[in-house]
C-alpha cells in the first residue's frame, strides 16, 4: 500500500540522490489583472550535472515579454539561489519570497525565442529586477508518494518526471522593474515544488493549465500522456478554501501556424459537477529542452508558456497554458490527440 506523504519540512531541499538526473526544482507564477503584467519563475538544482536552471519570464503589457535562462555552476542541493534569482521559505506553506537581480531579453515578438541563438542576437538585454512575495490563499495539494512505513517508492531514473510535487494557489505582491519601467503588482497565480529523478522527455504531451479567478476560486488542470494512448487527467478546483478533486478533464485548442494554442476549451468534472472554462491566450513565448541519448539520438521537447485569460460561470481569470510536447518530425505531438 501507498500513501502520500507531506511534511513542512518538504519546503526546503531533500537530500541528494545518487541519480545522475536527480532534479528539485521550484516555481511560482503571478499574473495582475489590473495592470495586465504578469510572469514565471523557476529554479531547479542538477547538482549530479554540475549545474543548475535559472528560467524569468515576464509578461508585458503591450505583448512584450522579457526572457532569460541560465545555467549556473550547482554542485550541492543545498539552496534555491542561481543566475540571480533566489526562493526564500519565510514560513511553511504560507508564506515565501522570490528575487531576481540581472538582464532579460526584451522580445517584440516572443516567436523569435523558437530560435534561442537567434533570439538572444537580435534583441536587446536589459536590466531587470524582481521582488516578490506569495502568500497561501489555498490548501496544500500534492507530496511524495511513499510506501505505509514512510520508505521511498522506487522509480526508474531514465522514467523519472517528478516523484515528490505538490502545489499551491498563491496570492504575489511586490514590484517588477524591466528597464526603465517598473510594475507594482497585487497579483493570484500558483507555485509548485518537485523533486527527484527528471528527463523533460519523460512525457509524451501534456497540458498543465493553473488559474485564479479569485482567492475564493482557481483550479489546475492537467491532462498527462507518458506514451502515445496513455493518458491521465486530473488537478483540483479551490472553493471557498478547500480543493475538490479533479476526476475527468478534457482540453481541445486551437493553433495559429507555429503550432502555438491560440484559444482553448477544457471541461474538468468533480464529484460535484462539471466546468466548463474557455481559454484565450493574450501573450506566449515557446521554449524548448534537448537531449542526446546515449547511442545519439537527438530529442527535443518544445514547451509553449501563454499567459491566458481564462472564462468559467460567468468569472474572468488569469492563468497560465503550459502545452510540452516532444517534437517528432517537425510536429508536436499533442496537437494530434
Amino acid at each position: 500500500m501507498a500513501r502520500v506523504r507531506l511534511e513542512p519540512s518538504d519546503e526546503y531541499m531533500h537530500p541528494l540522490e545518487a541519480a545522475a538526473n536527480f532534479n528539485e526544482s521550484m516555481y511560482f507564477n503571478v499574473f495582475d489583472r489590473q495592470n495586465n503584467v504578469g510572469g514565471w519563475f523557476r529554479l531547479a538544482n542538477r547538482p549530479n550535472e554540475g549545474r543548475g536552471e535559472m528560467t524569468c519570464c515576464l509578461y508585458l503589457p503591450d505583448g512584450r515579454i522579457g526572457f532569460m535562462f541560465r545555467r549556473p555552476e550547482r554542485r550541492d542541493n543545498d539552496a534555491f539561489d542561481g543566475g540571480g534569482m533566489r526562493f526564500e521559505v519565510v514560513e511553511p506553506f504560507r508564506t515565501l519570497k522570490v528575487t531576481f537581480e540581472g538582464k532579460v531579453c526584451l522580445l517584440t515578438n516572443p516567436q523569435d525565442m523558437a530560435d534561442p541563438s537567434t533570439a538572444f542576437r537580435n534583441n536587446p538585454s536589459v536590466p531587470s529586477s524582481v521582488r516578490l512575495t506569495f502568500t497561501g490563499i489555498s490548501p496544500m495539494f500534492g507530496g511524495e508518494p511513499v510506501n505505509d512505513d514512510g520508505s521511498p517508492i522506487e522509480q526508474k531514473a531514465d522514467e523519472g518526471f517528478a516523484r515528490g510535487h505538490y502545489e499551491q494557489h498563491m496570492r504575489g505582491t511586490g514590484e517588477i522593474r524591466v528597464g526603465d519601467e517598473t510594475f507594482t503588482i497585487d497579483g493570484l497565480g500558483l507555485r509548485d515544488h518537485s523533486w527527484g529523478p527528471r528527463f523533460w522527455q519523460s512525457i509524451y504531451w501534456y497540458r498543465w493549465l493553473p488559474m485564479v479567478f479569485d482567492e475564493s476560486f482557481a483550479m489546475m488542470v492537467s491532462i498527462v500522456c507518458r506514451r502515445p494512448g496513455e493518458m491521465h487527467a486530473g488537478g483540483m478546483v479551490l472553493r471557498d478554501g478547500e480543493y475538490v478533486m479533479i476526476r475527468e478533464a478534457t482540453v481541445t485548442a486551437d493553433y495559429d501556424d507555429n503550432q502555438n494554442q491560440t484559444t482553448m476549451r477544457i471541461t474538468a468534472r468533480t464529484d460535484e459537477r462539471e466546468y466548463t472554462v474557455d481559454g484565450r491566450v493574450i501573450s506566449l513565448i515557446p521554449l524548448r529542452n534537448r537531449r542526446q541519448t546515449p547511442d545519439g539520438e537527438s530529442l527535443v521537447t518544445r514547451i509553449t508558456e501563454g499567459m491566458t485569460e481564462f472564462t468559467c460561470d460567468g468569472r474572468t481569470g488569469y492563468g497560465l497554458s503550459e502545452f510540452l510536447d516532444q517534437i517528432v518530425d517537425g510536429r508536436a505531438v499533442g496537437m494530434e490527440a
